[in-house]
């Protein structure tokens, strides 16, 4: 299998070939209703315009555009796979037209985020099937990106020719490979338990931040045994940061 196109937008030095591996706790933590309340507003505005990208781009009305995109996404985790695989669209075009609005007015998240994630203990990258340009804007708002130290978005998620975002099994398997780290030492935080089921089957930790907006949340009842921990929100991984 080829690796990925690339690791991720780093924001520091990256470590020297044949550096020792670090024991440290690696996070992996989703952006959308995981780092911020997505739900609130902006996956309204996201929805909005990336349906409008797809009827633009197929000339389509609005609700057969409406129905593609819910398609896409529900088969592929992404819309913009969908649009790239079926269509012959570009997807870095597709992902530009679908997130073009206004992103910082609609970012809401827990009380004292920055201090919580500060307080946490380890390596922290996000993991995301967003595109890069939108996750950057998200985390300056949230004022959170200099405590990450590298952001994988769904520009980075390119195996053999095609996008492999979550919940791609060769996805999860090459993360460990890039961080030159055990997955056993990796944890995985995310809303939607499709991901952690498959970071789980490449022996990674799992936390489910619970969001009732996630789609498909409702459905599950309970902590399904692939999920180590399920809190609602980032700041309850303080109480049990001795485990990690």
């Amino acid at each position: 299998m080829r690796a990925l196109r690339t690791t991720f937008a780093s924001h520091r030095p990256q470590r020297p070939a044949g550096a020792p591996l670090s024991r440290q706790t690696v996070w992996l933590f989703d952006l959308d209703n995981t780092l911020h309340d997505a739900s609130k507003s902006i996956f309204k505005a996201i929805n909005g315009a990336m349906t409008n990208a797809v009827a633009t781009t197929l000339n389509i009305d609005i609700d057969a555009a409406n129905a593609v995109r819910r398609a896409y996404w529900k088969r592929y985790g992404a819309t913009v796979i969908g649009m790239a695989r079926h269509h012959n669209v570009s997807a870095h075009t597709f992902l530009e037209l679908s997130h073009d609005f206004d992103i910082a007015p609609l970012v809401h998240s827990e009380n004292g985020l920055a201090r919580k994630l500060q307080q946490l203990p380890g390596r922290k990258i996000l993991l995301t099937n967003a595109p890069l340009k939108y996750a950057r804007e998200v985390m300056k708002t949230l004022g959170i990106l200099p405590q990450f130290e590298g952001l994988w978005a769904i520009d980075h998620m390119d195996i053999q020719g095609r996008m492999r975002p979550k919940p791609s099994l060769a996805l999860m398997k090459q993360i460990g490979a890039r961080l030159r780290v055990p997955t056993s030492q990796i944890v995985l935080v995310e809303d939607t338990l499709r991901n952690l089921k498959s970071a789980r089957q490449v022996g990674m930790r799992t936390v489910h931040v619970f969001h009732p907006g996630t789609p498909f949340s409702s459905l599950q009842n309970g902590r399904p045994s692939y999920v180590d921990i399920r809190v609602n929100s980032i700041g309850k991984l303080l109480v049990g940061r001795q485990r990690w």
